[in-house]
Order: C-alpha cells, then sequence, then structure tokens
C-alpha cells in the first residue's frame, strides 16, 4: 500500500467548478504535476473519455458521446430520396451492441448475407465496442463502391464471421405492397418511416382496395422507426380520434400527440406483424392501433426502443446525444426496453419459418374478421 503524500501546493480550484466535480479538476491537476511522461497528458483525448465514462454509469446505450469527426458528417441524405452505404438499419440494444434491424431489401447488405439480428463487432478490423450508433454507422457508411469488412455475429452462430460488403447508392422506399391484384387480402410492409410514407401508404392500399382487396395486412416486422412526425401521420390514416402516443420528459412534463383528422384507412378490417426487430416509431404505430382496438397484433414481442433524444453541441465541434423523455402508448405502456407483446404470438426457430407462420396466422385472423366472426380472433 503506498503511503499517502500531500502536495506541497494546495490545487486551486475555480469558483465555475461544481463541488461533485471538484475531484476530475484535482486528478487532472495532479498528472500535470507529478506523471512521469507529462506529453501523454493530451487534455482533448481525457475530456472525451471522461465524458464517456460518465455516460457509462447510465447504462442507456441511447445516451452516447459523438466526436467533432462523426458529427461533422452528413445524415441528411438518409431522408432525401437515397444514401450511399450498405443499406442496412441498425439500432442499439440495451447491452451496448449494434444490432441489424434488417437489411434494406435488394441492398448491398443482404446481397452479402447481413441479416436481421445481427452484431456488428468490428468495422474493417477496428472493434466499435463502446461507441455510440452515430460513431459506428460513420465507419459503416461510405462511398458507393467501396467495400468495408464486418465482423458479424450471426444469431445462431457460435462465432463470428467476417462479411465483405461493397458499398452502393441505397434508394429510400418505405412501403411495399407485396400482395397480387387476385389475392384477397392486401399485404403492405412498411420498412421504415420517412416523411413521405404515409403518401405512399395511402397510394398502396388505395391501390390494393381498387383491385378488390377485403382486408389489410400491415407487416411493421423488421421495421427500425423514423421519424416521429411521420408515424403520427401514418397512424393518423387508420384511426379517427384521441392519442397516438405520448412522451414524458425529466420533469415529468408530459406532450400528447393526438391523432390528425381525415384519415382515409379507418375502416378496412385490418391485422398488425411485428417481431423482435420492430422498433422506435413501428412500435408507436403498433402500440396505437392495439390500444385503440384497431388491430391485432400477430408476431413475436417488439424491440423495446422508445426514447426521446437530443443532440447537444460541445464546444469542442463534438455533441452529447441525450435521452430527454420515454414514449408512452396512449394506454400508459411504456416503450423503452419493455416493448410491445402481440396478441397472438407465433414464432419459430427459424426467423424464415417464423416469418411464414406468422404471415399465415395473419391471413387466418383476418379471414375470422372479415367473415364476421370478429369474435374468435385470438382464440
Amino acid at each position: 500500500m503506498p503511503s499517502v503524500i500531500p502536495p506541497l501546493e494546495s490545487i486551486e480550484i475555480p469558483d465555475a467548478v461544481p463541488e461533485d466535480l471538484r475531484i476530475i479538476w484535482e486528478a487532472w491537476s495532479f498528472l500535470g504535476r507529478d506523471y512521469v511522461d507529462r506529453s501523454k497528458l493530451d487534455a482533448e483525448a481525457f475530456s472525451e473519455q471522461a465524458i464517456r465514462g460518465m455516460l457509462r454509469v447510465l447504462e442507456d446505450p441511447q445516451t452516447a458521446y459523438v466526436s467533432p469527426e462523426v458529427l461533422s458528417g452528413s445524415f441528411g441524405d438518409t431522408f432525401e430520396g437515397e444514401f450511399e452505404g450498405i443499406g442496412a438499419h441498425v439500432s442499439m440494444n440495451a447491452a451496448g451492441k449494434v444490432v441489424i434491424i434488417g437489411p434494406i431489401p435488394g441492398s448491398p447488405a443482404e446481397e452479402a448475407g447481413i441479416r436481421p439480428g445481427d452484431i456488428i463487432i468490428e468495422v474493417d478490423g477496428e472493434s466499435i465496442e463502446g461507441l455510440s450508433l452515430l460513431a459506428a454507422v460513420s465507419k459503416i457508411r461510405g462511398p458507393s463502391g467501396s467495400t468495408v469488412i464486418l465482423l458479424v455475429k450471426h444469431l445462431t452462430a457460435l462465432d463470428p464471421i467476417e462479411i465483405a460488403v461493397k458499398r452502393g447508392v441505397i434508394p429510400l422506399v418505405s412501403v411495399i405492397l407485396r400482395s397480387q391484384p387476385e389475392d384477397r387480402f392486401a399485404h403492405v410492409r412498411i420498412t421504415n418511416f420517412y416523411p413521405d410514407t404515409a403518401q405512399e401508404l395511402v397510394a398502396a392500399v388505395d391501390k390494393a382496395k381498387n383491385d378488390g382487396a377485403e382486408g389489410l395486412i400491415l407487416d411493421l416486422r423488421d421495421n427500425p422507426g423514423g421519424p416521429l412526425e411521420s408515424v403520427v401521420q401514418v397512424s393518423s390514416q387508420f384511426l379517427t380520434d384521441g392519442l397516438v402516443l405520448y412522451d414524458v420528459d425529466g420533469n415529468g412534463r408530459k406532450r400528447e400527440w393526438e391523432v390528425r383528422r381525415g384519415g382515409t384507412i379507418t375502416e378496412i378490417p385490418m391485422v398488425v406483424l411485428v417481431n423482435g426487430n420492430s422498433a422506435s416509431s413501428s412500435e408507436v404505430l403498433a402500440g396505437a392501433l392495439q390500444d385503440h382496438g384497431r388491430a391485432v397484433l400477430i408476431g413475436s414481442s417488439t424491440f423495446g426502443k422508445g426514447s426521446v433524444n437530443i443532440l447537444r453541441p460541445l464546444s469542442n465541434g463534438g455533441g452529447l446525444y441525450i435521452t430527454v423523455g420515454h414514449w408512452y402508448t396512449p394506454a400508459g405502456r411504456l416503450i423503452q426496453y419493455e416493448g410491445l407483446e402481440p396478441d397472438i404470438e407465433v414464432t419459430a426457430r427459424d426467423p424464415r419459418d417464423a416469418d411464414v407462420a406468422q404471415f399465415r396466422k395473419a391471413k387466418e385472423e383476418l379471414e375470422l374478421l372479415v367473415d364476421g366472426s370478429a369474435g374468435k380472433i385470438g382464440s
């Protein structure tokens, strides 16, 4: 046990330093006076690591430090029709791991074998453990034609594997009509939420109804979410009044998001498909439809991403991505970490078998609903 040696001169702590943070100033001052190799005392690096250390105590993967290099990168093209990258939606789980919610259909990620539920461990040989989601995404994204090497752990695999993905230009299409004109029920998949998703949805459903569709299977599986304004617009197409959701901030203040009038899909019988990769705004939509009794949920429990986040700028050019509130369904169910339970659970060990079984069950339940046996739903 080393002896405690008081300093010859006391540490002068500025009055502006809060009492609770005095030890940080003291530690930095002692290092500057006493450390053997002071060339290693990089104030910028120390500051960034101090912030990251504080945030680890919170155990909130959605609250993170964003370095100046990452913040200077542009993510605005994500909402401008197309972007360059591998074409996969990602999120961060409660353990701080970057998880693939789902590859965009036809994207380089899908073609290379990236699957929903994959965990990204390394990018081009560098670990991304401890990075914020934005920092990890900035490493994965890159110019079209370039190649990125990802160390990936599949859900059912024991060991991770390396996957090379050639980046491309990724078109952003959020609504896909999967059914055929002769099908009795429309199968509409919302892959994610963009500013024009509500318009695309109405167009797809109108086309299916004109082709004679009697009901709607709304597919939110592997949907990672998107802007809140978009999901409020989409939800309002199915509902006539009431709440879409509400959020509560750290001061206990409640903010309500009401249904907008003028929805055009308020009467068609429908069911909703969800799974463990239905996250964020897709959980808002599913929760609103479930709470209002507009549709039953079929599939497996959802992801549990229901936080309100803002990005505060820091003086070094970086930023602090902060969770400032949590989302709740109209009936008051917390989405964050909890997720949503389906009305009818349909699962399988193999994700592909689960997809097929869930869709088959959706058709069965919709047949009961359309044929006038609504009371049997969920039996």
